[in-house]
C-alpha cells in the first residue's frame, strides 16, 4: 500500500499478473495518474461550488450574483483562467487514460476486457443517475458513462489517430452551439425585443429555446426553490434532469467529454501521464500549454467583460475562447504536475493528492453530500447567501478535509468505499475492504 509519505514510482507500470482480471492493487497503480486525478478532483470543486451555492446565472453573468467587488472579481478571474472547464478537461482525459490502463492489464493477462468494462460502465451510469436525481443536478458521471459506452471500440487505435479524432470530436461542440445562437438571434429579429411579433409558433419556439440556453434571471425564485425541503427539490430536480439530459449531452457534455477521453487515451499510450517522458518534454508542454491557453482564455475574458457578459454573444463568440483554451491550460497543468512527480518534489502533498485520486468517486460524491448539506434547504439553507470569496473558504475547508481523510482511510482500507462497491459489482464478487496487514 502506498504510504502517506511515499508515492509509488510513476514508472512502475503493469507487473506480471494472475490469470484472472482483478481490481488494480495498490502496488499496480501509477502514482502520477493518481496525483493528476486528485488535482483535477479538487480543482473541479472550485467551480462546482458556484453551482452548489449560487443561482445558475453565476456562470454566464458573474456580476449578477456572487459579488463583484474587487476581491470577488479577482476570485472569479483566477478560477476562470485556471480551473473553469480546465479541471474537467483534465479529469476527462484521465478517464480515457484509465481505459488504456485496463486494456494494458487485460492484454498482459491474455484475457478479454469487454464484459468487465461494460459492467463497470453500466454501474457508473447507475451511480450517476442516483447522484443526479437524488442529490445534485450538476452530475458528470452520467455523461462520462454514456461516452464510455461509445469509447471502447477505439481503444486500439494508434495514439496519433486517437488524439486527432479526439480533437475533432471536441470541436464538434462549437458549430451546433453557434447554430443555436444564430437561431435565437433570428427569432429575436422576427419576434421583436418583447417577443410580441411574428407568429405564435415563433414566439413559443423562442420561449422554449431561451429556457434551454439562458439561465433564469429570476434569482429570488431560484433561491426560494433551493430553500425548500428535500421532496420539493427532488421533484424539480427530476423534471430538470429529464428535460435537459438529452439536449445537454448531445450539444455540450457528449462532444466535450468524449473528445477529451479520446485525447487522454492517445496521451496515455504516449506515456504522457506516467511522468516517464523527459523534463524537456514536460517543460515544453507546460510552457506552451499555459502560454497558448491563458492567452486564448484571457482574450475571452476581455470579450465577455467588454460586452457586459451578454449571454447571446457568449454563445455565438466569446464563450468559445474558454472552451478551446481550456484544453491547452489543462495540458499545461499536466506538464507542471508531471515535472513535480518526476522530480519527487512536494512529496508530502503529492502523496495526499494521490490518495484523493485513488478515491476519486468517493470524494466526488462526498463533495456533493457536503455541499448540498451546507447550501440546500434540507440542510443549513445557505444557498444564494455567500459571495465568491466566502465560497473560496468553503472550498479550502473541503480540500483540507479530503486531503486529510483520504490517506487516513487508505491506511486501513484497500479502496475508497464507493470504489470498493464499484469493483465488487463490476467483478461480481465481494472483495476484502480491509488493507492487508503486514
Amino acid at each position: 500500500m502506498t504510504s502517506e509519505s511515499t508515492l509509488t514510482p510513476a514508472s512502475q507500470l503493469l507487473p506480471t499478473a494472475p490469470t484472472l482480471l482483478t481490481p488494480v492493487s495498490p502496488n499496480e497503480r501509477i502514482a502520477s495518474i493518481d496525483v493528476l486525478r486528485g488535482v483535477a478532483l479538487l480543482g473541479i470543486l472550485s467551480i462546482n461550488i458556484w453551482g452548489f451555492a449560487l443561482p445558475g446565472i453565476a456562470f454566464t453573468d458573474p456580476p449578477f450574483v456572487g459579488g463583484w467587488s474587487a476581491i470577488n472579481r479577482g476570485v472569479w478571474g483566477l478560477f476562470h483562467l485556471l480551473c473553469e472547464q480546465k479541471m474537467m478537461s483534465l479529469f476527462s482525459m484521465l478517464f480515457g487514460a484509465g481505459l488504456v490502463v485496463m486494456v494494458q492489464r487485460s492484454d498482459a493477462r491474455g484475457m478479454s476486457l469487454t464484459g468487465i468494462y461494460y459492467r463497470r460502465i453500466s454501474w457508473l451510469l447507475l451511480f450517476g443517475l442516483c447522484h443526479a436525481f437524488l442529490l445534485w443536478d450538476g452530475d458528470i458521471l452520467v455523461p462520462y458513462a454514456l461516452c464510455g459506452f461509445v469509447l471502447y471500440p477505439f481503444r486500439r487505435l494508434r495514439p496519433s489517430t486517437q488524439i486527432v479524432l479526439g480533437v475533432l470530436v471536441f470541436l464538434c461542440q462549437v458549430p451546433p452551439t453557434i447554430g443555436v445562437g444564430l437561431k435565437e438571434l433570428h427569432l429575436q429579429q422576427v419576434t421583436g425585443p418583447d417577443n410580441d411579433q411574428g407568429t405564435e409558433e415563433q414566439r413559443q419556439t423562442r420561449r422554449e429555446l431561451e429556457g434551454l440556453i439562458f439561465p433564469s434571471r429570476d434569482i429570488d425564485a431560484e433561491i426560494e426553490r433551493h430553500h425548500q425541503g428535500y421532496a420539493a427539490q427532488f421533484a424539480k430536480r427530476a423534471e430538470d434532469n429529464l428535460s435537459e439530459f438529452v439536449p445537454g449531452f448531445l450539444l455540450w457534455s457528449g462532444p466535450r467529454a468524449g473528445g477529451l477521453m479520446l485525447i487522454g487515451m492517445g496521451l496515455m499510450q504516449l506515456g504522457v501521464f506516467t511522468a516517464t517522458r523527459s523534463y524537456r518534454f514536460y517543460t515544453t508542454l507546460a510552457v506552451l500549454g499555459y502560454f497558448l491557453g491563458l492567452l486564448v482564455v484571457g482574450y475571452g475574458i476581455l470579450e465577455m467583460t467588454s460586452h457586459g457578459f451578454d449571454a447571446l454573444r457568449q454563445i455565438l463568440w466569446s464563450g468559445h475562447f474558454n472552451y478551446i483554451g481550456s484544453l491547452f491550460v489543462a495540458l499545461g497543468h499536466v506538464g507542471l504536475v508531471m515535472i513535480i512527480c518526476k522530480a519527487g518534489l512536494l512529496s508530502w502533498l503529492t502523496a495526499r493528492l494521490a490518495a484523493v485520486g485513488r478515491m476519486a468517486l468517493s470524494n466526488y460524491l462526498m463533495q456533493s453530500i457536503l455541499c448540498t448539506t451546507i447550501f440546500e434547504g434540507w440542510g443549513f439553507g445557505l444557498f444564494g447567501k455567500p459571495d465568491r470569496i466566502e465560497l473560496l473558504g468553503v472550498v479550502a475547508a473541503i480540500w483540507l478535509v479530503q486531503l486529510a481523510f483520504s490517506p487516513l482511510w487508505l491506511r486501513y482500507f484497500r479502496f475508497g468505499p464507493m470504489e470498493w462497491l464499484w469493483r465488487s459489482l463490476t467483478y461480481w464478487r465481494r472483495y476484502p475492504l480491509l488493507a492487508v496487514q503486514t
